[in-house]
């Protein structure tokens, strides 16, 4: 690590003056000559700029930025209310945009830095004017500040202030754009020493606050460090800073937010691979709760810091993504880059172009594929200077496999600029991963708490040994007393093993099927001791009380019985704010025993002493060797434990195949593109020609040898060559209306050009399954003709997704009554699409049906039925009561629902004929979106905050997005119930963080409004 920079000359001053509010014009430049009694300093800067002017040509007007940008630096503001509109507006402002804050570092060596350092001749703010001169009065210099400034210098040249004023809040530098120059017209028949002068005059005149000379210190080194780290990274030196590149600030924010003090030995090996200096690609993996997150965030920091530019961050869950914005929020914040969620129906494409701050785009993977399609088609592919993977094994899992491996292609083939990080924890062959991402990899068996596998077969319990002849030894029998009756209830000993362990410490119950969840948290609460309810009893009141007020009065019985003695399920089958709820009081100790399907394994991070897997199976499929891999590895939690433990149920009828399944390698990663048809091959193909990546057959053969289904062309069947499966899928497109373009047995290798059709491209554009492409157009088109708008019903069935309909089986009772509540032209929208009334009344009273019925349609109205009551109700509860169905699926449907509106939307926007869908699609969207009272809408765009905590903090008085970006963590602790410290300070930043990213689209609005065109005629 390398020592901190000396401070900035800028800012050293006489040690006996302790304040600048009250110092009168003759010495408020300290052992500066003062410009009224004595010319010397003007003059040296008038000589110098004399003698460089003879050398060079410079730019006068960005050397006056310069010198405005940083003759205020010194004097860092604290509240934004002093900047008072006068004479000296431009300079003051200057003054913010240079100001930097650093990490807490001890005063007492800040004062001793100081005071052993002499003035020099100039001030460092008008040296920073002729860093590129042959030759420089302080030449002598051997600070490293000095030579990182003078290497970095161009990147003072343009700042922007924060768009958010509060105390204590942080600017970072930012490089010059090209429409700086026109920032300072007023001053362009000035000379540097009237810029100088001016500005001088300004700082002089202008009040002041009492500002901290170890701040100010403080402020100069980290804007030093990103300069230095800046350089170090382009230079891909070994010497790379403070902080892996990164300024200081950067270590003291993981201390502070994550409680990071230092990094594991592999995680240092990593981060300065040669490969990573070299911007290669990487691929890493690492067993489960190794650390891999955090060595992708240095790196994507560094990118957005010191190589300064965007970042694509790709996530498999939407719950995940969430909880990665809230996370670095804060560090947007503390660090000026700006944090976008795409996820869901949120995102925009193509995303604001910024020409100051830096964006890291969090993104599920269908989301992040729709980014880049739009950055390809608006040739901003290259602004994307790095994409993180997390789940890299998710390329074998099915669509959303294909939907990632096509998003990962494209920017290998258009892009060669962009660095790709991959990171798992279940891979196996690398090779062919390796081969497609034309990447290094990097691995490492390390786990920050060991973990010891067992596996239990009636009351034995063997350790996992690969050392044995059947790969099992013996530990110990179960030492517990059952009851005859506990026994019956308990056959799989579930109690004897968690009771070793709660409430003490925390433990996982992996269940193979939701209602199994409830099963076992029910029977084991009924089983255990009273003793059980004791523990932080009255935290469990507040719980239940709180998802009480999620369910507006109504509880669920399972886990009104469980929660008293620190257990509850999870599954889909909970809410969204139930989920958040209980995840939160297992991470604060409140709940101990989780009972929970396979997906909370891949889903957020909750660790625990003891991980117990029900079953060798998920739902009625045997467990795979990455399932177990990442259900085992939650057991332990870094920094509490010392040890994790894994313990799997089986019968003596599995166990083979519990031996073969631990013992086994891990599974290997295929490509999806052709098992995933139309969201695989056909949609790649599609969008290729609508981009104008490949626009003839050759092309399109040499971009698919680039794809992972391209590197494991041998795996396919004899049959056909990969050729002819890629013509095979552009003739089909051109059947369907998508393509256009002649590809004959004869020239099928043949310049001749592909085009895209409207049609094809809206489907591309808004990411419709084209299996579904060529009926949706049918039913908008027929909307066309009389579309029903007393009530959103018509537009709610066009926006209900088609891949839902199969797993719904309509409750004929309830569609009847549901249908029967309809007005008489709500009932019309029944007969255009096709459900006749005479039909639901023949199902409901159980006759036969005579006449072929498209069920998808029929089932497909039904789910209509259900998201019209709930967007009338906003309350899943009461609607998952009336249809009978699992609260869980109500909000997985409406979540869906919100998604396909949005991709609906941009499907229409590319269609002239459905200019009509546009307006009432964009409004529907919201609604489907937060699916709440408007006036929660505001409050629930910042991410983490749902339903129930955005009543709370609307109920409080925290009603805008700027109330709560402005609001007091602890008055927010104070106000809320059941609000962590921890959860003030994520909710506080990421309101931030949206305010920041509004007030900036803005800003850039204004700025290009503003811009003088090149083009105008007559002027050259």
């Amino acid at each position: 690590m390398l020592q901190a920079p000396r401070p900035h000359p800028q800012l050293r001053c006489k040690a006996e003056s302790d304040k600048f509010s009250n110092d009168s014009e003759e010495d408020m430049f300290g052992d500066y000559d003062s410009f009224y009694g004595n010319d010397s300093l003007i003059a040296q800067v008038a000589d110098i700029e004399h003698k460089y002017l003879q050398d060079k040509i410079i730019d006068v007007k960005a050397a006056g930025e310069i010198v405005l940008g940083n003759l205020q630096s010194g004097v860092h503001q604290k509240e934004q209310d002093n900047f008072s509109a006068s004479q000296n507006v431009v300079v003051l402002k200057s003054d913010k945009e240079g100001a930097c804050q650093m990490c807490d570092s001890d005063p007492a060596d800040g004062n001793q830095e100081l005071a052993e350092s002499a003035l020099d001749d100039l001030p460092s703010s008008q040296l920073l004017c002729f860093e590129k001169m042959d030759e420089l009065p302080s030449a002598s210099r051997t600070s490293p500040i000095s030579e990182g400034r003078n290497e970095c210098v161009n990147s003072f040249s343009d700042k922007i202030r924060d768009p958010l004023s509060y105390a204590g809040a942080e600017h970072r530098d930012r490089p010059t754009d090209s429409s700086s120059r026109s920032k300072c017209v007023l001053f362009k028949s000035e000379s540097l020493k009237d810029h100088l002068k001016s500005a001088m005059t300004g700082n002089a005149r202008a009040q002041t606050l009492q500002v901290s000379k170890t701040k100010q210190l403080k402020e100069a080194v980290l804007s030093e460090e990103i300069f230095v780290a800046r350089k170090a990274i382009e230079s891909s030196s070994l010497d790379i800073g403070p902080f892996y590149g990164l300024p200081s600030k950067v270590k003291e924010l993981f201390r502070q937010l994550r409680g990071i003090e230092t990094l594991y030995e592999w995680q240092h090996d990593c981060l300065m691979l040669e490969s990573l200096q070299q911007r290669k690609n990487l691929i890493y993996s690492l067993p489960t709760s190794g650390g891999k997150t955090l060595v992708a965030e240095i790196i994507i920091l560094q990118e957005l810091l010191c190589r300064q530019k965007d970042v694509l961050m790709i996530l498999p869950y939407v719950a995940i993504v969430q909880e990665k914005v809230r996370g670095l929020s804060s560090f947007g914040i503390e660090l000026g880059f700006l944090v976008e969620e795409y996820a869901g129906s949120k995102g925009r494409f193509p995303p604001i172009k910024r020409r100051i701050k830096k964006s890291l785009y969090i993104a599920t993977i269908e989301k992040g594929h729709a980014l880049v399609n739009s950055l390809i088609e608006t040739e901003r592919i290259n602004d994307l200077g790095l994409v993180v993977v997390d789940e890299l094994h998710m390329l074998g899992a099915g669509s959303r496999g294909a939907v990632l491996e096509i998003t990962l292609a494209k920017i290998l083939y258009t892009s060669k600029k962009t660095q790709i990080i991959g990171m798992s924890a279940t891979l196996n062959n690398v090779g062919d991963l390796q081969k497609f991402l034309q990447a290094e990899y990097y691995t490492n068996n390390f786990r920050p708490v060991e973990l010891k596998e067992y596996v239990k077969i009636r009351d034995t319990i063997y350790a996992v040994d690969s050392k044995t002849q059947n790969g099992f030894a013996f530990s110990r029998l179960l030492n517990f007393k059952y009851s005859s009756n506990l026994e019956k209830a308990d056959p799989d000993h579930i109690i004897a093993l968690v009771t070793e362990v709660i409430p003490k410490y925390s433990c996982l119950i992996f269940c193979p099927t939701k209602k199994n969840c409830e099963n076992v948290a029910s029977m084991v609460s009924k089983y255990l001791k009273k003793e059980f309810r004791a523990h932080k009893e009255k935290e469990k009141q507040d719980l239940i009380k709180n998802l009480k007020s999620i369910g507006n009065g109504t509880v669920c019985p399972v886990l009104k019985q469980t929660i008293p003695f620190g257990i509850a399920y999870h599954h889909s089958g909970l809410t969204n704010d139930e989920r958040k709820s209980i995840e939160e009081a297992y991470s604060a100790g409140v709940l101990c025993l989780l009972a929970c399907t396979a997906t909370l394994a891949a889903g957020v991070n909750l660790p625990a002493r003891r991980v117990i897997l029900r079953a060798p199976y998920v739902g009625n499929d045997f467990l795979k060797k990455s399932q177990y891999k990442q259900m085992t590895g939650r057991a332990g939690r870094a920094g509490i434990d010392s040890a994790g433990e894994s313990i799997l149920i089986a019968q003596e009828k599995d166990k083979h195949l519990v031996q073969d399944l631990v013992h086994s390698p891990l599974e290997n990663c295929y490509s999806n593109l052709l098992l995933e048809l139309t969201k695989g091959i056909q949609s790649l193909l599609l969008s290729l020609v609508g981009l104008k990546i490949a626009v003839t057959h050759e092309e399109v053969d040499n971009f698919m040898c680039c794809t992972l289904l391209g590197v494991q062309q041998q795996l396919l069947s004899k049959e056909k060559s990969f050729s002819e499966i890629i013509k095979d899928g552009l003739e089909n497109l051109i059947e369907k209306g998508l393509l256009k373009g002649g590809i004959s047995e004869k020239d099928h290798n043949s310049k001749s050009t592909l085009t895209i059709t409207p049609l094809g491209k809206a489907a591309y554009k808004g990411s419709i399954d084209l299996a579904y492409c060529n009926i949706l157009y049918r039913e908008l088109k027929k909307g066309l003709e009389g579309l029903v708008l007393e009530s959103n019903l018509h537009l709610l069935y066009l926006s209900t997704p088609y891949d839902m309909t199969s797993t719904c089986s309509p409750d004929w009772i309830i569609y009847l009554r549901q249908f029967n509540q309809l007005s008489a032209a709500e009932q019309k929208v029944a007969d255009i699409v096709g459900v006749p009334e005479s039909l639901i009344t023949k199902m409901a009273s159980g006759q036969a049906i005579r006449k072929n019925v498209d069920n998808a349609v029929v089932n497909r109205f039904y789910l209509t039925f259900v998201l019209y009551t709930l967007l009338k109700e906003t309350n899943i509860w009461s609607v998952s009561e009336k249809f009978n169905l699992s609260r869980g699926y109500v909000q997985n449907l409406l979540n869906s629902a919100a998604s396909f509106a949005s991709c609906l939307l941009h499907f229409c926007e590319e269609l002239e004929e459905f200019w009509v869908y546009k307006a009432l699609l964009m409004e529907l969207t919201k609604q489907l979106t937060y699916c709440v009272k408007t006036e929660l809408i505001p409050l629930m765009e910042v991410a983490g905050v749902l339903e129930a905590r955005a009543k709370q903090l609307y109920n409080a008085g925290y009603k805008t997005l700027a109330h709560l970006a402005n609001a007091n963590p602890e008055t927010l602790v104070r106000m809320i119930e059941h609000l962590s410290r921890r959860q003030a300070k994520q909710i506080i930043s990421s309101a931030k963080m949206l305010l920041s990213e509004k007030a900036e689209a803005l800003q850039e609005e204004v700025e290009e409004l503003l811009k003088v065109p090149m083009d105008i005629p007559g002027i050259h």
